[in-house]
């Protein structure tokens, strides 16, 4: 990892400094949005295609698009089918090939529909978090 990556992290977990006795829900909360903060960074380039990416389509980073599922199945079959050269295994796509790549897709999909989700409550994540850290913080002043 480079100096820029370790900065990035670092700011993320500025923002929430600890409370006299951390609650297992706020921890949660912070782990959610960290989580969503990473995703945005690192899945920047599909966030603008969230729409489509509900689970039947997934974004294809090489091209910068989005792919349909199905669409995407019929090509592999027919890679498999007609022994398309397949230049990552250096040898004709074979139909475990292309069943296993059909397999990690599917994976992604759905991947790729959860980061959208993710990131997407975000700013209702912060907002639950304030909520139950100044409760938090009100119920401790009274003890």
């Amino acid at each position: 990892m480079n100096r820029f990556a370790y900065g990035a992290i670092a700011l993320f977990l500025i923002p929430f400094p600890p409370l006299h006795a951390q609650n297992p829900a706020i921890d949660e909360l912070k782990g959610k949005i960290f989580d969503a903060r990473m995703a945005q960074q690192t899945f920047v380039n599909g966030f603008r295609f969230c729409n489509e990416l509900d689970g039947t389509n997934f974004y294809y980073q090489p091209r910068n698009r989005v792919l349909k599922l199905e669409e995407y199945h019929r090509s592999l079959e027919n890679l498999a089918r007609a022994q398309v050269y397949n230049s990552e295994t250096r040898r004709p796509w074979s139909s475990q090939e292309a069943n296993d790549r059909w397999e990690e897709v599917k994976k992604q999909a759905q991947a790729d529909k959860e980061k959208c989700e993710l990131v997407q409550s975000l700013p209702e994540l912060e907002k639950r978090l304030q909520e139950l850290q100044k409760n938090t913080a009100a119920s401790e002043k009274k003890e």
